[in-house]
Order: C-alpha cells, then sequence, then structure tokens
C-alpha cells in the first residue's frame, strides 16, 4: 500500500513502518533477553515520538523542492532568480528558452535580455513594467515583474525576475479597443471616439487654427434605394476613402453616422477650390451604371477648444442649410448670420402661440376687384404685429412656420378670423367673399376638409363666400387624396382656387383633373422678359383656356392700367394686384370698399 501512494507521503509513512517494525524487533529481542528489567518501554516511548513527528511535524522538503521546481519550470511564463547579489542561479525552461541559456549557464541570463528588454532587467529591486519587442515580421508584448525576497530576520536572501508573453491578450484588447472606436464600415472613428480625439487635439494646440468640417451625402438615399445595400456600403466606403485621402496627421476623421462624416483640419490645410472641383464630379459606377453624388460640406472655425465638439459640429451642420440642394456649390461656412437667423427662428416659434392668442398675428385683405373695378373680395394674408419688431413681414416668419409644420396652426388662426369678419360682413349686408390659403403642410397635420365646414357652420356662412385657395405643391404628394377632398369642397358650395398657375411645371398636367373653378394667373408672365409678345400670347391662351375648360381666370401681380386693361380685354373676370390696393388691414379694406 506504501509503495501506491503518492510520493509526497511515501516518505512520511515509509519512516512510520520502519519505526513500527523497529519497535516489534526491540520488543521480541527484549523478551528472549531475559533481562530482569523490560527496555522494551523505553523503545515504544522513542518510536512514538519518531511516529508522532512525522506524523504531523514532518514535511518532506527536498522532495517538495523538487516538486515546486517541476511545477515553476513547467509554466509557461519565464522565471529567473537570483542570489543576494543579483548573480542568476536559477531559471526555468520558458526562462531558457527566451534567454537562449544552454547547459545550465544561467550567469549568461542577464546579459541576453539586457538587448531584448532593456537594462531594467539589472534592477533586482521592487519594479512592474511593460515592453513591446519589434521583431523582423512580427510585434510581441511582454509583462515584467521583479521582486526581492528576505529571510525571517529581514536579510536579503534573493530576488526574481518574471516574464510574461501578453501578446494574445495585447492584440484581443487593442481589438476590441479598436471596434468600440471605429466604425466597422468604414474604418474611421466612431462619433463618440471623433469628439474625443478632436478635444483632445485641440486642448493640445491651443495655438493651432483649425476647421470642423460636416460631410454630407445629400442624395445617398436615392443610391440605396435604386441600387441596394450592398452598393450603398461601398459608396460609403468610397467616401470615407475620399474623406481622408491626403490628410495629414495634425488632421482627425471619423463617420457621424449613417452618409454623414466629420473632419477636424488646420486651416491652411483646407483646400477649398481643389475641393470643389473634385465635388463637381464626384461619381460612383456600378457596372455600366454611372451615379454622381452630391457632397455638401459644411465649414465651422474653431474659435474656442474649450466649446463643445458636438456643438461645433451642429454649426457646420448648420451651414449646409445655406445650399440646400445647389448643384454648383458645395462648400458653406457657418457665420453669425447663420446663428442670428437660428436665434430669430427659435424666438418666432416659441412667441407663435402668445402671438395667436393676443391677436398679434391678423389676416390683412387685399382686394380683389371685377372688370369694372368693382371689389368683389379678398384675400386674407397673414401678417404679425410684433409688439417689439413692429410690422413683420410674411417673409420673416412664414417660411420658418411652413418648414417646421406650425404654419397649420396660423393657417387656423387667419381661417377663424376670415369666417368672424365674413359674419360681420353679412350682418351689414356686404356681399363680399375671402380667399383663405391651404398650405400643403396642413394636410399632414389637420383634417382641412372638417375645420373649414366646421368653421362655416359655427359662423352660419354660405360656403361660396369662403373661398379655398390652394397651390399646385399640393397635388405634388398623395394627389388622389388630395382630389377627393378638393372635390369635397366644391360639392360642399366652397369655390376652389389654383394659385400661381403657370410658376411651376405640372399644372397643365394637374388641370384636366384637378377641381377647380378659379386660375389665378401669374403675372411673371409679363414681367422680366426680353419677348413681351410672347408673355401676353401664354396669358391669352391660358385665360382662354380656363374659359374653355369653364373656370374663371383672376390675374395676380396687376401693377398697372395698361395690364388691368389688356386682361380685361383677353377675357380676364378677376383681378388682385397693386393696382388696386396693397393688402390693407381690415379697417382700411372697409373704407375703400
Amino acid at each position: 500500500m506504501v509503495a501506491r501512494m503518492p510520493r509526497i507521503y511515501t516518505e512520511r509513512y515509509s519512516i512510520i513502518l520502519c519505526t513500527m517494525i523497529f519497535s516489534g524487533i526491540w520488543q521480541i529481542f527484549c523478551i528472549f533477553s531475559h533481562s530482569p528489567v523490560d527496555h522494551s518501554t523505553i523503545g515504544f516511548g522513542m518510536g512514538g515520538i519518531i511516529i508522532f513527528y512525522f506524523s504531523i511535524f514532518y514535511r518532506p522538503l527536498k522532495l517538495l523542492d523538487h516538486m515546486l521546481s517541476d511545477i515553476i519550470s513547467e509554466i509557461p511564463e519565464a522565471l529567473f532568480v537570483f542570489d543576494p547579489n543579483g548573480k542568476c542561479i536559477w531559471v526555468n525552461e520558458t526562462g531558457c528558452q527566451m534567454a537562449d541559456i544552454q547547459n545550465e549557464i544561467f550567469e549568461k541570463a542577464e546579459r541576453n535580455l539586457i538587448p531584448v528588454f532593456g537594462e531594467s532587467v539589472m534592477n533586482h529591486q521592487n519594479w512592474s513594467d511593460k515592453k513591446t519587442v519589434h521583431n523582423d515580421t512580427k510585434v510581441q508584448y511582454y509583462a515584467l515583474e521583479s521582486r526581492s525576497f528576505t529571510d525571517e530576520r529581514k536579510c536579503l536572501t534573493g530576488s526574481y525576475l518574471r516574464i510574461r508573453d501578453i501578446t494574445k491578450e495585447q492584440k484581443k484588447l487593442k481589438k476590441e479597443i479598436y471596434n468600440a472606436t471605429h466604425d466597422i464600415l468604414t474604418g474611421l472613428y466612431t462619433r463618440e471616439y471623433l469628439y474625443q480625439r478632436i478635444a483632445e487635439l485641440l486642448q493640445i494646440s491651443k495655438h493651432k487654427h483649425y476647421l470642423i468640417i460636416f460631410v454630407n451625402v445629400k442624395n445617398f438615399k436615392i443610391v440605396n434605394d435604386v441600387f441596394g445595400k450592398a452598393f450603398g456600403d461601398d459608396t460609403l466606403r468610397i467616401v470615407a476613402d475620399w474623406v481622408k485621402k491626403d490628410l495629414s496627421d495634425n488632421c482627425c476623421y471619423g463617420r457621424l453616422g449613417g452618409d454623414t462624416f466629420g473632419v477636424l483640419i488646420p486651416e491652411e490645410e483646407f483646400l477649398p477650390k481643389q475641393i470643389e472641383k473634385e465635388l463637381s464630379d464626384f461619381v460612383i459606377r456600378k457596372k455600366n451604371a454611372d451615379y454622381q453624388l452630391l457632397i455638401h460640406l459644411g465649414v465651422y472655425s474653431v474659435k474656442s477648444s474649450d466649446t463643445d465638439v458636438s456643438v461645433m459640429f451642429d454649426r457646420a451642420h448648420l451651414a449646409l442649410s445655406t445650399i440646400e440642394d445647389d448643384y454648383k456649390f458645395h462648400i458653406a461656412y457657418y457665420n453669425q448670420d447663420i446663428k442670428k437667423k437660428i436665434i430669430w427662428n427659435q424666438n418666432i416659434c416659441t412667441q407663435l402661440h402668445e402671438a395667436l392668442y393676443k391677436r398679434q398675428i391678423l389676416p390683412y385683405l387685399q382686394p380683389i376687384a371685377d372688370r369694372t373695378g368693382t371689389i368683389v373680395g379678398a384675400e386674407a394674408l397673414a401678417r404679425w404685429i410684433h409688439p417689439e419688431h413692429g410690422f413683420m413681414s410674411p417673409a420673416s416668419f412664414i417660411p420658418i412656420f411652413e418648414k417646421n409644420g406650425m404654419i397649420a396652426e396660423v393657417d387656423k388662426h387667419i381661417w377663424r378670423c376670415a369666417c368672424e369678419i365674413l359674419s360681420r360682413w353679412k350682418t351689414e349686408s356686404k356681399n363680399l367673399f375671402i380667399s383663405i390659403n391651404i398650405s400643403p403642410k396642413d394636410f399632414y397635420f389637420i383634417d382641412v376638409l372638417a375645420e373649414v365646414q366646421n368653421l362655416v357652420k359655427e359662423f352660419r356662412l354660405s360656403p361660396a363666400s369662403l373661398r379655398i385657395e390652394i397651390t399646385e405643391t399640393v397635388m405634388m404628394n398623395d394627389a388622389d387624396n388630395r382630389m377627393q377632398i378638393l372635390d369635397s369642397f366644391r360639392k360642399a358650395g366652397f369655390i376652389v382656387e389654383m394659385d400661381d398657375f403657370g410658376s411651376g411645371f405640372s399644372s397643365l398636367n394637374l388641370l384636366k383633373d384637378m377641381p377647380v373653378d378659379v386660375l389665378k394667373i401669374d403675372m411673371k408672365f409679363l414681367g422680366k422678359t426680353e419677348d413681351k409678345s410672347k408673355a401676353k400670347t401664354i396669358v391669352r391662351n391660358i385665360i382662354r383656356l380656363s374659359e374653355e375648360l369653364g373656370i374663371s381666370a383672376l390675374t395676380e401681380g396687376v401693377e398697372t392700367q395698361e395690364q388691368y386693361q389688356a386682361l380685361s380685354e383677353m377675357g380676364c373676370e378677376l383681378f388682385q394686384g397693386y393696382y388696386f390696393s396693397k393688402p390693407l388691414p381690415i379697417e382700411e379694406f372697409e373704407k375703400i370698399v
């Protein structure tokens, strides 16, 4: 049984077994010696002491030393042991391979390690460090740790140097860091890491003048829809390669998300003429098909390195609003005018509800006359009498509300005001109509038909007195549904007018199907043109066309008596323009009536 035990127990139990055998022999000897004194007790006592010691306290130090030596020799880390004088006295197998040691000539260890890891390996105090070793074909990473050890009297007995190969760990860590900081598709920095790197670079180079550039692929969605996602991904990679092309180490770039990219570049390295030239013909190819990308760059000049990077990119992005879909220019610069415009837009939007509640926004009425010059109605146009800015041009607020959808609130207010005026005129026996404008955005936010019908019922008006004025852009989206709504208006007794007829491209195409009663002809035909005769011919034929279709013609923008007379001779029935009057407050309009 002792032979089958592990070696760490063999020595201990072998000695115990031998002690027991010796005690038995000693007992036999004492029995047969016929000695008057029993000496066997002494043998049992000594045997008991030996067994007690080997059972409880004895440690096979030599065996343990061999075992620990075997264990340490087989670990994957290189271990070098030094005596108090710094002489290498033992190296495990991994260390021998690393230091190119053979035949247990341990003294060569330090000499062979210094060229690889530096002079620090000769320092036998407590320290730790990481080293990167560049070989011909690869890079390896090591963690070095040196520790000294003492005996129970605190005397130095030696030290050891442990060298661990952490190449796999470092490569895995670097890959994780790369994936966390780089866009998978393009290989550029992610938005968060780009912001971090730009902030760091600006803090380091505070005296250098940098530009923040927001790169936007305007028509990328079309590319994705037409050619598919795979080609869309290839397109983004091509744009990413163009973004980082020829940029120096002083630049920083990344993908902000979707089809947008961001760049930090020193001002002296930014070449707008060259960029404009490249972007004017930025073509991508798919088999036999070519597609030109529309790429716009918003540029913000960094004024302070303490400004949040996201704010800088927001400002560069805002600069793009100045070029929109312009194919001639590709670079826009952020300036104070844009900042003022943004602040203005925000202030106007926040003040809208109060302005409507206090009736600062009111309808101005522009007269509409017939062939005899008699005023038969008016168009209601929104005007804002601001308590601080005074009379505000509609151009200063209408486009803002058109863009964000708040125009629906303005239109509903003007419609109600128009109904209030018509209701009062009805009691005063004034037989006049008012045309109200319907914005294309109104159809997205409110039920236009129900809203207008409810107002007419509320104020007990004849639908014919409240005319519905739309532009052809209303029909650009969901045309069939809009046709049904306009047809419902006409069936309910409303008169539908098409505004700015002829100023767009699809009016004639839509006219054959659109349920309208009045065409408002744009006098731009007679405006800035060298060939007046052609313009008059076009207007004359539009009026004739409307007559044949059973539609009344109303010409807007009439400014002179000559225009008024000429249009009357052509057969136009209604007229609107500065020749009769500009848009007026209600009181002034009623005076001229």
